[in-house]
């Protein structure tokens, strides 16, 4: 029997996860801002499709949406709301809330979404955290800041990616910031600013169980691309190293912790210069960044399409499982490029799995029998790019999609 999967996404993201669901023989509906009409939607996968303006970017009136909402219901029996990106994940949870619809709700949402309900989460259940404090309260701040030594970073709470972030060196620096948040200020937190190399963990979860799960480490992480410029690259790790079953423990720590049931996780941690591995955040959807063609490439599994196949299984009572058929290595890099198609020329080599097209970028995802062979080609590509390719631009506040 058909089933009919309402998909929100506020970006330009999900193609293969909709092409998937309507390939099970379901009925896709897609919910996306006004502005992204022109993408190149997957539209002989959508039956319908509705649109939302946006009060700021990813941002949509969620009254608006719950009341668009209720004509859809109507005349469709809905069986499952997906959120496709970080920002949508709240949108869903308030639908899924008010006409009790299955899956994420309200609640257990804040921990994949907000950045001080997961880390006091994790701090409740005795997981590793650096240590944080809300803004809300000028004398509980002061004393943080007594107590914990800067650097600090200031974070907001609910922003995707690494946007937003900015790194506090001292007491004099942080009370002007603070204060230059205005009204906003209830929106942020503050965090010890530990130092170490930066790790995620992309899985899939099958009724609480971790079915899946690519460790990786980047090479460049996301903040440091995000305000100084220059080239994201990240990795593939080895199943059995030391930092995999490191951060096995404390991923499979936080996910059992924080509630989730079904779907797809994309989590992040930092292993600091004591050799501890401490929680950084989750998140309830798949990995950005065009991480999950790295993961093919070192799994074959597409997160995106099988997301979609675990989620039809839960509509219709099958059993859900995955198989890995590749179990290579791989890396990927991506940077802003000064042309809209850059000479990818110098770039070409066997271990090459694809070239990213995306205009005023240069994306490259490489596969290779050895970890070794795939950091080669990161750091000669990391050259080649900054020589000849790069383009940097200042950071914006938010994210662009």
């Amino acid at each position: 029997m058909e089933k009919t999967i309402v998909c929100i996404s506020c970006y330009y993201k999900g193609y293969d996860f909709m092409d998937e669901c309507k390939k099970l023989g379901n009925k896709v509906i897609l919910i996306t801002s006004e502005n992204l009409k022109e993408k190149n939607w997957p539209w002989h996968a959508i039956d319908e499709v509705y649109y939302m303006p946006e009060l700021e970017p990813s941002v949509w009136n969620l009254d608006h949406l719950v009341q668009g909402f209720a004509y859809l219901m109507k005349n469709h029996q809905i069986d499952a709301v997906i959120a496709l990106d970080d920002y949508d994940v709240e949108k869903a949870a308030m639908i899924r809330e008010t006409y009790r619809i299955p899956g994420m709700g309200q609640t257990t949402h804040r921990y994949f979404r907000d950045k001080l309900a997961m880390r006091q989460q994790a701090k409740d259940n005795g997981i590793s955290v650096p240590e944080f404090s809300s803004i809300f309260n000028d004398a509980k701040l002061h004393q943080f800041t007594q107590d914990v030594p800067g650097p600090w970073v200031l974070k907001p709470r609910s922003e995707a990616s690494s946007s937003g972030i900015k790194k506090i060196n001292s007491a004099e620096e942080l009370w002007p910031a603070v204060e230059n948040l205005g009204d906003e200020r209830y929106k942020f937190l503050l965090e010890s600013f530990k130092p170490g190399d930066v790790y995620h963990v992309d899985c899939l979860v099958y009724n609480k169980e971790i079915v899946f799960s690519c460790y990786s480490k980047y090479l460049s992480p996301p903040m440091k691309v995000s305000h100084e410029g220059g080239v994201f690259r990240t990795k593939t790790l080895e199943k059995n190293s030391q930092e995999a079953k490191g951060l096995e423990k404390i991923n499979k720590e936080v996910l059992e912790k924080f509630g989730i049931q079904n779907g797809a996780t994309h989590s992040e941690y930092i292993r600091g210069i004591d050799g501890q591995y401490y929680f950084l955040e989750t998140s309830s959807r798949v990995g950005g960044a065009h991480i999950p063609d790295m993961v093919e490439a070192a799994t074959g599994v597409n997160i995106w399409r099988e997301w979609a196949i675990l989620e039809n299984a839960l509509l219709t009572g099958n059993k859900y499982s995955v198989e890995e058929s590749k179990k290579l290595f791989s890396g990927l890099i991506v940077a802003l490029a000064k042309e809209k198609h850059p000479d990818t020329h110098n770039l070409q080599n066997e271990e090459v799995d694809k070239f990213l097209p995306i205009d005023y970028h240069i994306g490259i995802v490489y596969k290779a029998e050895t970890a070794e062979k795939v950091q080669q080609r990161l750091d000669e590509a990391a050259l080649i790019v900054t020589e000849q390719i790069l383009n940097i631009l200042p950071p914006k506040d938010k994210p662009t999609s």
